[in-house]
């Protein structure tokens, strides 16, 4: 009887979780304290420096400042700040809510728009899915299938290696370079705000065109959007050829454990000797 890998795939799961929350709370928690206390001289060397004010002023300024990010206003900068909301922004705000990106960055304060942001994304993600699926499948017109590329390797495999070549390149590499060239990020930061991007994952730590000191193309940000769809759709291909093969590796793992079992208890009772029949007479 093959025995489920599926208890397998969920221990596994959970200790990756907690191993990513282990290692996330040894590299960052120090940083943190470290930010929190220098943020905090830094607020007695302001109220030092302006004898005129008290810390309950302070703080109600540090609570406008952090209610004007939560509302999408940049606190740098004066009233000449572009709009959030011109097209270009509002046409990749579009793009971040129905590929279900949220940066968190920016978000709808009317009634009226948040009511239309959900039922926007409501019909828009569907579309987006159905609409990545079928660029998943122009992606990979040229691809064999997953099973034909395991079972006879050869020209799909260097088929694969070019579509995994070409798009790291397209979508990984050389994006990082443009932005850390217009944004004034280091290339591991470019690199980061690229991968967290296209994975969905969307922070919102980084976001493209948001400097107050920096004057964008007006059609920046709609590129963004643009390369983003289509980097969606190949990193989402990439993930999916990436989770059948470990699904497959696992159930061949199992399978072949299953078969020695089966070996071993075959040989065992091959290798057990014949009991002598005791013959009770009536």
């Amino acid at each position: 009887q093959q025995i489920s890998w599926t208890p397998l795939l969920v221990l596994g799961y959970l200790f990756y979780l907690l191993l990513g929350a282990m290692v996330f709370q040894l590299l960052e928690k120090q940083a943190e304290t470290h930010f929190r206390d220098q943020f905090q001289l830094e607020k007695l060397k302001f109220l030092q420096n302006y004898t005129c004010l008290d810390r309950q002023a302070l703080e109600q300024f540090v609570q406008v400042l952090m209610e004007a990010w939560e509302k999408g206003v940049n606190p740098e900068g004066n009233s000449t700040n572009p709009s959030n909301w011109d097209f270009s922004n509002s046409f990749f705000f579009a793009g971040t809510v129905v590929t279900t990106i949220g940066y968190g960055n920016l978000s709808p304060s009317t009634v009226a728009g948040q009511i239309f942001c959900v039922f926007y994304a409501l019909f828009g993600v569907p579309l987006n899915l159905a609409f990545l699926n079928q660029l998943g499948k122009a992606l990979n017109a040229h691809l064999l299938t997953l099973e034909r590329w395991v079972q006879k390797p050869g020209r799909a495999q260097v088929q694969l290696a070019i579509f995994l070549t070409t798009g790291t390149l397209l979508f990984l590499v050389f994006p990082p370079l443009v932005f850390s060239y217009v944004e004034g990020w280091s290339y591991g930061e470019g690199f980061y705000f690229t991968f967290i991007t296209l994975s969905t994952i969307g922070f919102g730590d980084y976001v493209v065109g948001t400097n107050p000191n920096k004057h964008y193309i007006p059609v920046y940000r709609s590129l963004t959007a643009i390369w983003i769809v289509f980097g969606l759709a190949w990193l989402a291909l990439v993930f999916n050829v990436g989770a059948d093969l470990m699904e497959r590796y696992l159930q061949l793992k199992w399978h072949k454990s299953d078969l020695s079992l089966a070996e071993g208890d075959t040989t065992k009772l091959e290798d057990e000797p014949e009991q002598p029949r005791i013959h009770i007479p009536s």
